[in-house]
């Protein structure tokens, strides 16, 4: 897949490898991205399952201790945001988290291996019609997917804290507190304003996720095309392996971000203006 920076120029090369395997379904469904998504979420599953399957009380083992850690991290990091009840709020910083990671870490895929591997089964003619994006959060799909769940998942906490009645009357009497007649005067702003700000929730953090992840997977395509295929093959190799380096500690902090402001989204949600 290198070669097509030299025969079609480096706009074909990333044109190429920023297309996604779609299937029409109705409309256009990314197949890439959401075989990627449910096959590291399930690996995260299988993992996380056997783990606490083989748990035991004595001296743990790597495997054991390992996972032990990550889940005192995340459970630290809940317990020092979120004051109430952690049972549910635990489980999910962590699914967040590791699921978010395994998915940025799809990045540090060589780019052209998806390429390669068709190129070697199918033929060089199938491999150039056939598009593969490993990055599930490069995609704003998932990351929307991701939010909206989030969205919705605040929602309940809010209404679970709150009431039906008393999250209602929130959206009407905050921020700006009023009395007597005043407050049906500010009850429309009061509303425009809380809309505004549940809805910009969902959004930061899909943008935020997506757009570093985007970036990064752009930067791979530069230097792959630029580096990999004009100059020659070691400069890229050096290129590739500094940016990846760097791109750990984004693959990392980006997971981190919207884990932790998922706990925090969710703390202001049960509590009151």
């Amino acid at each position: 897949m290198a070669s097509e920076a030299q025969s079609g120029g480096l706009n074909e090369y990333i044109g190429h490898h920023l297309n996604h395997n779609v299937v029409e379904i109705g409309s256009g469904f990314n197949l890439d991205t959401w075989l990627v998504s449910l096959v590291l979420g399930l690996l995260f599953l299988l993992w996380f399952g056997l783990a606490a399957r083989k748990a035991t009380p004595g001296v743990p083992s790597k495997g054991q201790a390992f996972v032990e850690l990550i889940l005192e991290f995340i459970d630290g990091q809940v317990r020092d945001t979120f004051h109430g009840d952690r049972r549910s709020v635990t489980p999910l910083a962590l699914t967040i988290f590791i699921w978010i990671v395994f998915m940025n870490t799809m990045d540090l895929l060589p780019l052209d291996l998806a390429g390669w591997l068709v190129h070697t089964t199918a033929g060089a003619e199938v491999a150039h019609h056939t598009y593969f994006r490993a990055v599930p959060t490069a995609d704003m799909n998932t990351t929307f997917a991701l939010s909206v769940s989030v969205f919705f998942i605040l929602i309940g906490h809010a209404l679970s804290a709150k009431g039906g009645l008393g999250f209602g009357k929130e959206l009407l009497t905050a921020p700006f507190h009023a009395h007597g007649f005043m407050v049906v005067l500010l009850a429309p702003v009061n509303l425009a304003m809380n809309i505004i700000e549940w809805l910009v929730k969902p959004i930061s953090l899909a943008m935020r996720l997506f757009g570093n992840m985007y970036g990064g997977e752009l930067v791979f395509m530069l230097i792959a095309g630029l580096l990999g295929s004009w100059i020659s093959f070691g400069p890229g190799v050096l290129a590739n392996a500094a940016w990846a380096i760097f791109h750990i500690l984004i693959i990392l902090l980006q997971a981190y971000i919207f884990m932790i402001l998922t706990v925090v989204y969710i703390a202001g949600a049960r509590e009151g203006h």
